[in-house]
């Protein structure tokens, strides 16, 4: 397979959960939530030098690596890993910058504030993370235990049973327990694989599997 035959073939898949289009690289703050959101989810890459139609329209590969770099390295905490591939194709340009899943979640964003916000990959869009996936990953780094199914846990999942599709704040509005309580227990019974959850009108609610 020759590179415009697997870049075309990378293009023909369009933007998805794994893969961005960039028609160019303008602003490493804006690039790191992109990179966050890759990290903190499955992986992916980001196509420089590709218009949203699948366009190609090239860019200066040296320009593009190193604000990429800027991004990876300068504006996510802690650094993100990161590849790059150059294609020349069509007499233009395209990077592909490669994003693997990070080892340790989260990896957070700085904005132009300094503040910090880790960010989620949903469909084609990066999402910021909800404090459950925060929770989530935190008990990640923890060794794996049995869960407790306590009273507290048997009325949340009684609640979300009776009531599907709640979000967080419904959810410790309702059964009137500790909203940090609520979280962490939310966070288990997903790992567990007992909950999931959606990402509906930019909330995130919760059902039983």
């Amino acid at each position: 397979m020759t590179q415009q035959q697997y870049l075309q073939m990378l293009i023909a898949q369009g933007e998805h959960r794994q893969q961005d289009f960039k028609y160019k690289v303008q602003n490493a703050i804006k690039l790191a939530k992109s990179v966050s959101a890759f990290a903190n989810s499955e992986g992916g890459r980001l196509l420089i030098g590709v218009r949203d139609d699948g366009h190609i329209s090239g860019v200066r590969s040296e320009e593009e690596i190193y604000m990429m770099h800027a991004a990876a390295y300068k504006y996510c905490l802690p650094e993100s890993d990161i590849s790059f591939s150059t294609f020349h194709v069509e007499g233009r340009n395209v990077v592909i910058a490669t994003i693997p899943p990070a080892a340790q979640k989260p990896i957070f964003a700085i904005d132009e504030k300094n503040n910090k916000h880790a960010y989620i990959r949903i469909k084609d869009e990066n999402i910021i993370a909800s404090p459950i996936h925060l929770e989530m990953w935190k008990q990640e780094q923890q060794p794996r235990s049995m869960m407790e199914y306590t009273e507290k846990t048997k009325h949340l999942l009684a609640l979300i049973d009776e009531k599907p599709n709640l979000t967080l704040n419904k959810i410790v509005r309702l059964s009137k327990i500790n909203r940090y309580t609520v979280i962490s227990t939310l966070a288990r019974l997903i790992r567990y694989n007992v909950l999931e959850y959606k990402y509906v009108g930019e909330q995130f609610t919760f059902t039983i599997k």
